[in-house]
């Protein structure tokens, strides 16, 4: 039977409070559990962790398996300072990989002075074809009153 350390939702309609249980992973989450180890009550401010930390780390000794939220929690509660007898060190996540600093800004100012020639050479479009649309319209104009002078009278 395999063991998880995780949290139970109690509490009203928007109004979450969490239970810590020992449960087998099997089982859903707010289904049969084996036993309840404390409460977390993440509303108030500050949030409220009230663990029995000698049973969580019974638990945790004996194999089972903490969520991530769960061992955040335990981290600030003391207990798994006490599971693996370390100081409490500062969680570091991964990073994602990227492209050295040098190189992503010679390709922004590549980038940008790209974009900048496209906008004008845009720019400078739209207006050749505004102004061509206008002296189409006055053309057009001309053409219709010189046609027809008497329907002006």
């Amino acid at each position: 039977m395999a063991v998880k350390l995780r949290l139970v939702r109690t509490g009203k309609k928007k109004q979450p409070t969490y239970r810590l249980v020992a449960a087998d992973s099997r089982f859903p989450r707010n289904g049969r559990f084996i036993e309840i180890l404390g409460t977390y009550e993440p509303r108030h401010d500050p949030s409220v962790i009230k663990f029995d930390n000698d049973r969580a780390v019974h638990w945790l000794q004996h194999g089972a398996q903490p969520t991530e939220t769960v061992e955040k929690l335990l981290r600030i509660s003391g207990a798994w300072e006490q599971f693996t007898g370390k100081p409490l060190e500062p969680v570091v996540y991964p990073e994602k990989k990227s492209a050295p600093i040098e190189a992503s800004e010679e390709t922004s100012e590549e980038v940008a002075e790209a974009a900048s020639e496209e906008v004008a050479e845009e720019a400078s479009e739209e207006v050749a074809e505004a102004a061509s649309e206008e002296v189409a319209e006055e053309a057009s104009e001309e053409a219709s009153e010189s046609e027809n002078p008497k329907e002006e009278e």
